[in-house]
């Protein structure tokens, strides 16, 4: 199943299942549409531009909330998992606690930017981790 952004049920179980007092690194899984999809008609990007779009704005509302993106890379394939599954883009990213990156999804910053990512992706997997 494709799935683009988080619904108030995953929100709701993580809360439920993660420390608030922890850090927590978010694994970003993401595959770009061809071409951005935006609400308003707009055309003539990419997924992969759109995301980058995004980027820059997400960036300074991650250090914002003290967050930090760790790590980007693109996969060169896939070893485990479902063999008709394939992910352009993978990143990790650290906030200080859970609430500091629900403080960030609901700024206004952040709110403003976020159709650049609606638009750009065409499937992904945010999942939130603790240091184990």
């Amino acid at each position: 199943m494709k799935t683009v952004n988080p619904t108030s049920r995953a929100i709701s179980d993580v809360l439920a299942s993660t420390p608030k007092d922890k850090p927590v690194v978010m694994l970003n899984l993401l595959q770009f549409r061809d071409q951005a999809n935006y609400e308003d008609g707009r055309s003539g990007i990419s997924g992969r531009e759109a995301y980058k779009e995004y980027g820059k704005g997400a960036i300074r509302c991650i250090h914002a909330v003290g967050g930090d993106l760790v790590w980007s890379g693109e996969p060169t394939g896939l070893l485990i998992g479902p063999e008709d599954e394939h992910w352009d883009e993978v990143l990790l990213v650290r906030y200080p606690s859970l609430d500091a990156f629900l403080k960030m999804i609901d700024s206004p910053e952040y709110k403003a930017i976020v159709h650049h990512r609606t638009a750009a992706i065409e499937d992904s997997r945010l999942v939130p981790t603790l240091e184990v």
